[in-house]
């Protein structure tokens, strides 16, 4: 009431300077009365009932009569400096944040007595939005005297900004709209005065708020949407709200979009928050294992209307270099559920890279040594990195919205389709000058102990190799050739070359294969580590037939070789080498084979095959390999096969089983097993081969390993279709079980009725499993190879312990051999002088002190 009578220019001094500060003072001291009397509040004690009332009644007053004091400040109609009245939006705004508290906490303040006062709870807060839009109306008003100090009057400005996001986080989950009109006048009050205020305004908080309110609408559009999923009928109620959130979901992201877009520079501190919004968005909506479960409907919904506005603000940020940093950090540590969105991302950059300038694209596709701490990788590693840690994923698997096609459908397709064809799409934009990167990310990702991740660079590469010249594509064969010949020993590395080389040299161009045979040719027997690795089948017909010729006549030589040798173990490596080229000759290039040729592998199969010993094959892993390797090479002659030589391989086999090998070695059994059901086993020699055949399939079909048991049973299914010898499979089937099981197979029934929620949860369980477990595992235990010579557990007491055990048990096989030899044929003169020779050696050998 004294306002109109007093001058506007002292307001400030004479007015608000004096009166706000009590004002504030008397109202918390109200809030304060009302908190802790309410424990009191009852129908039955009037007197307390009377008390609050009174006291909310004279809250609303007070509120009224700040709304009447901001309402004449606005009815001035002057220009309003914000230094005449500082006193009055700092107040005001305190009593606002209060009251808005105060009716937020009201449930649990007035407990189950709400109902006696929530008329003037109502009352207090129509009053204070009243209040608070007033004010929003005074402050556009406002502006900055030059001649005053500016520093006052930004601080004061900033003030406000700050004061209005406290108010933003209490009135979040109140009233949608009340809350999206307060934050679109901080955005527009940031943006207006943000020539004076862009410095002092405490820009990570406005982000992390802004992120924190879209976080939150987005959750409740999701509750909402997946209550109208699993409710039967449609409520038109529920769907006005969750269109109502996802407006207010869209609202907020583009003022996201446009506080981004103005202070960028400002905002490297909050790049963390932005990159976490991103990924928490799309860990909750679908195909994400984690996401709520909705229909397709409302996902194309919220993708229409909210996911699109994501789009705008990762291109605003990619030619930033925190957020490249945190994107692309090396110690990212990522939960489970974070690691698919960040694949997406990547993804996402990925695509937008090509329309960037050069700079832009060698900031993403470089590593940079940031700190001693921290690297930047580079995109394509990152995506490889990130792609190796969606394993639930890629087996579920997820199915993503397919590239549209001129005239065809759009299909979804798999995660690993879609991080495919994305990454082909940027390696055929790539700049020239970036291919250094572009080698190294896919040789390191081929190498990856990943298979699924290896097997992406692979595709990758090979487009590259049909996308580029035909010289890169034999340059590139050339170095994954050297790096073969290169690799020490058998490792999960070298498999991944192997298979990248004979994918590659189907790419060549004639002329370049020719080249590629004078370079490293068949003929020198250093070379045949690089043509088990090479399908002979991408040749043609007169270069197959030379080469194949080649190869088989220095494998035969090299086999031979070892056979008038020492026959040691340390020799076998090279051995194997040689087994796996006849092999891979009989593979891919057998029709290429004259019948000398085909006689020749058959005889140094066999030979090789007689000095195999039961216990070694059990105990040294390049035996098992040679075993894995010889007895496909005899497979693939079944029809010409000795029936002798069969039986001696059935009984060994047998005889190994009962052993319990290795799962691998069981698993190389099966395909002569197959094989046998194209063979006419002979009259005299059936009652040694099908009682084996019997007992190993038996063996086989009883085994608990999954794997094992899936490819005994298609081994059993074609061998019992091609067999002439009936009678043999039913006694295959040597218990109910392993019947029931064999129908099942056949019958295609059985099977785990898993419905589609299970099936993710169980993905997701193994996902969390296979993360713990690989997080333990070091990168030198990850590199490891696979066929180390034989080790049982170490002991410090005996350090060479297990070099005395290996050669033991090669003097042991020595002696096996030559009692088979005496038991077939007269000794001859010199031996029994040998033997002589050897005990005398054994005597002195017992001299040595034994620990």
């Amino acid at each position: 009431m004294f306002l109109p009578h007093m001058n506007y220019l002292t307001l400030e001094q004479t007015f608000f300077s004096q009166a706000l500060p009590k004002t504030m003072k008397l109202f918390d001291d109200m809030v304060y009365e009302l908190t802790s009397q309410a424990s009191g509040l009852s129908s039955q004690n009037l007197e307390i009932q009377t008390t609050l009332r009174n006291i909310l009644q004279t809250m609303v007053q007070l509120l009224g009569a700040l709304t009447g004091c901001v309402q004449h400040v606005c009815a001035t109609q002057e220009s309003i400096i914000l230094q005449n009245i500082h006193s009055l939006p700092s107040s005001v705004l305190h009593v606002i944040k209060s009251t808005f508290v105060h009716c937020k906490n009201s449930e649990s303040v007035y407990s189950g007595r709400l109902h006696l006062v929530s008329d003037l709870l109502q009352a207090l807060f129509k009053e204070a939005y009243s209040l608070q839009k007033q004010l929003m109306e005074l402050l556009d008003m406002v502006c900055t005297d030059p001649l005053v100090d500016e520093n006052d009057g930004i601080l004061n400005m900033v003030m406000v900004i700050h004061s209005l996001l406290d108010i933003c986080s209490v009135i979040s989950s109140m009233d949608h709209a009340f809350h999206a009109n307060t934050w679109k006048f901080i955005i527009k009050q940031s943006l207006k005065h943000q020539s004076v205020i862009r410095s002092q305004l405490k820009h990570k908080d406005i982000i992390s708020s802004l992120c924190e309110d879209i976080l939150f609408s987005f959750h409740s559009c999701l509750q909402l949407a997946e209550q109208m999923t699993q409710s039967d009928a449609q409520d038109n109620a529920d769907y006005r709200l969750f269109q109502k959130t996802l407006k207010l979901c869209r609202f907020l992201a583009n003022s996201l979009l446009h506080y981004t877009k103005e202070f960028l520079p400002f905002l490297s501190d909050c790049c963390c928050t932005l990159h976490h919004l991103y990924l928490q968005i799309h860990s909750k909506f679908p195909p994400s294992l984690y996401a709520t479960r909705i229909s397709k409907a409302q996902q194309e919904e919220i993708a229409g209307t909210f996911l699109v506005t994501l789009d705008p603000l990762i291109s605003q940020l990619l030619t930033f270099h925190p957020f490249v940093q945190v994107v692309l950090d090396s110690n990212l540590d990522l939960p489970c559920e974070l690691q698919f969105p960040q694949c997406l991302l990547l993804v996402v950059v990925m695509d937008k890279l090509p329309s960037q300038p050069e700079d832009v694209q060698t900031l993403w596709c470089t590593e940079n040594q940031v700190s001693e701490a921290t690297t930047r990788v580079s995109l394509l590693k990152a995506l490889f990195n990130s792609f190796e840690h969606c394993s639930g994923e890629l087996s579920l698997p997820v199915h993503l919205q397919g590239v549209k096609s001129k005239g065809q459908a759009e299909v979804a397709v798999t995660l690993y389709q879609h991080v495919c064809v994305h990454l082909c799409s940027f390696i055929a934009s790539f700049d020239p000058s970036l291919f250094p990167e572009l080698d190294a990310a896919l040789l390191n990702a081929v190498l990856s102990a990943d298979m699924i991740t290896s097997l992406l660079a692979m595709d990758a590469w090979c487009f590259l190799a049909r996308y580029g010249t035909a010289e890169l594509c034999a340059h590139h064969v050339t170095i994954v050739a050297h790096l073969i010949k290169s690799c020490p020993g058998e490792c999960y590395q070298l498999i991944s070359l192997s298979i990248l080389l004979k994918r590659l040299f189907f790419f060549m161009a004639p002329p370049h294969q020719v080249e590629f045979i004078q370079k490293f040719s068949p003929k020198e027997a250093e070379n045949l580590p690089l043509w088990q690795c090479i399908s002979f089948q991408a040749l043609s017909a007169e270069l197959r037939k030379q080469t194949a010729h080649e190869v088989t006549k220095v494998g035969t030589a090299e086999c031979r070789k070892w056979l008038s040798s020492s026959r040691t173990l340390g020799e076998l490596e090279s051995l194997n080498t040689v087994l796996s080229v006849l092999l891979a000759v009989c593979n891919s290039a057998g029709e290429a084979l004259d019948t000398g040729q085909q006689t020749e592998i058959m005889e140094v199969g066999r030979q090789l095959w007689a000095f195999l010993n039961i216990k070694q094959v059990t105990g040294q892993p390049y035996v098992q390999q040679t075993f894995s390797l010889l007895l496909p090479l005899l497979g693939f002659f079944i029809q010409t096969l000795d029936p002798q030589l069969i039986s001696q391989v059935m009984t060994l086999q047998t005889s190994l089983l009962k052993l319990e090998p290795p799962d691998h070695v069981r698993l190389v059994m099966l395909d002569f097993l197959s094989s046998l059901g194209k063979f006419f086993i002979p009259q005299a020699i059936q009652d040694k081969i099908l009682p084996n055949l019997s007992c190993i399939f038996a063996l086989l079909l009883a085994d608990k390993n999954w794997l094992l048991e899936q490819h005994t049973l298609e081994a059993f299914t074609q061998f019992a279709e091609g067999t002439n010898h009936e009678e043999i499979v039913p006694q295959c089937l040597s218990s109910e079980e392993t019947k029931n099981k064999v129908v099942c197979f056949l019958e295609k029934t059985g099977f785990v009725d898993e419905t589609e929620a299970a099936k993710v949860e169980r993905v997701k369980q193994e996902k969390g499993i296979f993360w713990e477990h690989f997080a333990k595992v070091t990168v030198e235990e990850a590199k490891k190879s696979s066929f180390q010579p034989y080790a049982k557990r170490a002991r410090h007491e005996f350090p060479l312990e297990e070099e005395y055990r290996s050669a033991l048990q090669a003097v042991a096989g020595a002696l096996e051999t030559t009692e088979s030899l005496l038991q077939k044929a007269p000794a001859p003169a010199w031996l029994l002088m040998e033997m002589e020779v050897l005990q005398e050696r054994i005597d002195k050998l017992k001299v040595y002190p034994l620990k």
